[in-house]
């Protein structure tokens, strides 16, 4: 971190910010929370499945739909910081309210989350693209990497306090309910959002963007109709969003059904804790040697050293049976997990033109969004038809080995940039 810049530090920090949020709402605890207070009102387990899919579902698919859009908005000048800053109250404002609305309101607890996933995504959409703002193309993969790296180990922290305030409260250490403990982790995670993110807000500017225009929203989408017009002057960039789409699909999916899947070898949820904790740890300095081996090796070739690390992790899969088993999957995992998002990210800013950056990073969102549907689907049905978890996660060796091949007809050093072209 010493290396770099105070813009490149306040971008990477955003990582640490937010990171609280994907772990506690998304992931570890929110998700338990919303179905016990389900259960408490009266709903069967399915049903509040089903809702929680469905919201899920829908406030994804509200923000990537509209993505490409916000990207072209936010390419005039002014507006990327603006759009940052509004996503980013939204979904501090509905976090909060997660630790103070009353859990026997579950259906006011489910809009305040999807809430929080817009709010969540959208800032995301703008804080992938300032990546062309605080650094140059030479330091893009480091920058990158070590943001996630960042990530992985700020999710850490809340993580523990959050945990230790619950397991305390369970077995009554102190003076807490298992509800007030977990509205308080709710709390921890908007402030620890909120506090790492004022660097962001303070120090990082758009340096790249297009003159401003009396309707930016009418000329954001005019500029996105002239985009589709003209794909074919982008064929590297869309090429390389294809072979993402299948291979951070194959990524997600792991990471989405990693607890089901231990779960059905007989792991303890205990230990399951036990073992993501370990793997965002090991995880977060995995990230960075990606970073810097991209920067000798190339950002593709490290990409598809990643995608061969999860074909052997699919491999690995299918004779997996004991505890030990899934600690080394797990480890194998967090080895590779960081480095490909974060080289994707950098790969990708290198490709885009800069003063379109937002826009392009719109529908880097949105194949990063829908890249989590034919994984999930893939494993259930192959699980299902032959009766194996195992060969059900071994089945995504198909979703590596398209990404893989799509990735290596895409140039290695392209960079584009029709930014004259675009604006016309």
């Amino acid at each position: 971190m010493s290396r770099m810049s105070k813009q490149e530090k306040s971008w990477a920090l955003y990582d640490w910010a937010n990171s609280a949020y994907s772990i506690l709402i998304t992931t570890a605890i929110f998700p338990l929370y919303f179905k016990a207070a389900a259960t408490d009102a009266g709903l069967a387990g399915t049903t509040s499945t089903a809702y929680w899919g469905y919201a899920n579902s829908i406030a994804t698919l509200l923000i990537s739909l509209c993505a490409p859009i916000l990207g072209s908005i936010a390419d005039f000048k002014g507006f990327k910081k603006r759009l940052f800053t509004f996503f980013f109250a939204l979904g501090i404002v509905f976090t909060l309210l997660l630790a103070v609305v009353p859990s026997n309101q579950w259906l006011f607890l489910l809009i305040c989350y999807m809430l929080t996933v817009i709010g969540f995504g959208g800032t995301n959409i703008f804080y992938d693209a300032f990546l062309v703002d605080v650094t140059t193309e030479e330091k893009m993969n480091q920058v990158s990497s070590r943001g996630y790296a960042m990530g992985y180990i700020g999710s850490t922290i809340p993580f523990l306090i959050s945990i230790a305030l619950i397991i305390l409260s369970q077995q009554h250490i102190i003076s807490l309910s298992v509800t007030v403990a977990s509205q308080a982790a709710f709390a921890i995670t908007a402030l620890w959002w909120g506090l790492f993110t004022i660097p962001m807000l303070k120090n990082v500017k758009q340096v790249y963007y297009k003159d401003p225009v009396p309707n930016p929203i009418s000329n954001g989408f005019k500029q996105l109709f002239d985009t589709f017009k003209k794909i074919k002057l982008y064929r590297p960039l869309f090429l390389f969003l294809i072979a993402y789409f299948f291979y951070i699909d194959g990524v997600n999916t792991i990471i989405t059904m990693s607890t089901a899947y231990g779960s059905d070898l007989g792991i303890t949820s205990t230990n399951l804790l036990i073992i993501l904790f370990a793997t965002q740890v090991v995880a977060a300095p995995f990230a960075i040697l990606y970073g810097k081996l991209a920067d000798k090796f190339k950002g593709k070739t490290m990409l598809l050293v990643g995608i061969f690390v999860y074909i052997i992790i699919c491999t690995y899969a299918y004779f997996l049976k004991t505890t030990i088993d899934f600690w080394i999957l797990a480890m194998l995992v967090a080895s590779s997990q960081g480095g490909i998002q974060a080289l994707s990210r950098s790969y990708f800013a290198k490709l885009v033109p800069k003063e379109n950056a937002n826009e392009f990073f719109g529908f880097y969102s949105i194949f990063y969004k829908f890249a989590a549907i034919l994984g999930p689907f893939l494993v259930g049905f192959t699980a299902q038809i032959t009766g194996n978890t195992n060969s059900g996660v071994f089945s995504l060796i198909l979703l590596f080995i398209i990404g893989g091949v799509i990735l290596l007809r895409v140039p290695e050093s392209t960079t584009i940039r029709q930014s004259n072209s675009i604006s016309k």
